[in-house]
């Protein structure tokens, strides 16, 4: 194990791992969530409340999984964590999913939006658009094959140029708009409430732990991984309150409710004429191609992690690194053709929300975690602790169970499936060990 993670190249600076952070969160959600949380909230005050709280959650979560990071610094994010304190298989059940479901699934929905939006955007067939996706995903995971440093540079590229029309939108719509941002109603009776709103913001903020994947790859993880996540997620967070809030000032909290998935669009086709269209399009365009190369980069980290434990069949070839890239080209290969079999065979929207279940139930294990080693390592030395601790990994726990217990009570059976399909994992685990 020792060998397999020396091969792997630190090119990872600070900046490249805050547009993981940036870039794995902000991806279409940031342009398409405003009608769906404001319709469960019922009026714009605690439609803003949900993102604040979402936000703060996810933040709670980054800042409890940082510690981790800082006191285990390998790759391979959560699977390395749960290893190192719950043992081989709790670990390996979560590297399972990572693997086989969530990741690919992840990466084929992505390429498939990302195709979807290509097609009208310059007028290519609808034949195209699986054919497309896929070369989309494998194009990506070819660059990301030459090295880490080609996937940040991407990562970083494509953040910025993410973030310009979301200013564009924000500072035109605050300046331009009058619309009453607080106590307007979204028109629905009775709203979904509360939590319904908060978990929609919650699978927008979603990503934030893919960095944490190649904490081994950082030059100093020890001070670099917690920046990132805490910067990143600072950024985030800032970037959706005020998108939506220049939302709110252009439109009504009701026609934002009505319009749903096309009110982003819809603010800028009324701030910028004709080319308010165009320019959002192309902003989701690169939003999805950022977050795209983002999950591309840190999800192949975990079948390499997990090969190096010879956890998986032909784990031999899954571990290995070239050293003349210094990336795991093998395993990146893996999660691209599993993503590709999602892409023909199945729908990895369902796949995903399905795999989302069963994750959140790992994060609460590692929140947990940075509790069992502070009891276990009472007196080791810490180059970053959780500031507020206990509360703020207590506040990671509570919202963590209250996402599980939300899908639980919304969607039963996909919980089951995600359940069932956690099991399964067991024999491939047993067969491997």
């Amino acid at each position: 194990m020792a060998e397999g993670q020396s091969n792997l190249q630190k090119n990872l600076g600070l900046m490249p791992a805050m547009a993981l952070v940036i870039g794995m969160v902000i991806g279409s959600g940031i342009f398409m969530k405003s009608g769906s949380v404001i319709l469960a909230a019922g009026d714009s005050t605690m439609a803003l409340m949900a993102w604040v709280l979402g936000g703060g959650i996810t933040l709670a979560a980054g800042l409890t999984v940082s510690e981790l990071g800082v006191q285990i610094p390998k790759t391979g994010g959560l699977y390395t964590y749960l290893n190192e304190v719950y043992g081989k298989m709790w670990a390996y059940l979560y590297g399972w999913m990572q693997t086989v479901i969530y990741g690919p699934a992840t990466i084929g929905a992505l390429g498939l939006y990302f195709s979807s939006l290509l097609l009208p955007f310059f007028g290519i067939s609808e034949e195209f658009r699986l054919p497309i996706a896929v070369g989309s995903v494998f194009f990506m995971t070819g660059v990301n094959c030459l090295g880490t440093k080609y996937g940040g540079f991407i990562q970083t590229v494509a953040t910025i140029g993410k973030l310009i029309p979301i200013a564009l939108i924000v500072i035109f719509g605050l300046w331009k708009g009058n619309g009453q941002v607080l106590g307007m109603t979204s028109g629905v009776t009775p709203p979904l409430g509360m939590g319904a709103a908060v978990l929609a913001t919650l699978w927008a903020y979603d990503g934030w732990v893919g960095v944490s994947f190649v904490a081994g790859e950082m030059k100093n993880p020890a001070k670099q991984l917690p920046k990132a996540i805490v910067f990143g997620l600072g950024i985030v967070i800032i970037a959706y309150l005020t998108m939506n809030i220049a939302i709110m000032h252009v439109l009504p909290a009701a026609e934002i409710a009505a319009l749903g998935k096309m009110a982003a669009s819809t603010t800028a086709g009324l701030l910028f004429g004709e080319m308010g269209g165009k320019i959002i399009s192309i902003g989701i365009l690169v939003s999805i191609f950022g977050a795209l190369n983002g999950y591309i980069l840190t999800n192949g980290r975990v079948p390499y992690a997990m090969a190096l434990n010879e956890q998986l069949p032909a784990s031999s070839i899954l571990a290995k690194v070239p050293a003349s890239v210094g990336a795991p080209v093998n395993a990146m290969l893996l999660e691209a053709s599993l993503a590709t079999a999602l892409m023909i065979f199945w729908d990895p929207d369902s796949l995903t929300d399905i795999a989302m279940f069963v994750m959140w139930t790992f994060y609460v294990s590692a929140f947990i975690a940075v509790f069992i080693l502070r009891k276990r390592y009472p007196n080791a030395k810490r180059s970053y602790s959780v500031p507020g601790y206990p509360i703020i990994p207590m506040i990671a726990i509570l919202g963590a169970f209250y996402i599980i217990a939300s899908m639980f009570m919304n969607k039963p059976m996909d919980a089951m499936v995600a359940i069932g399909i956690t099991v399964v994992g067991l024999p491939v685990y047993w067969f491997a060990k």
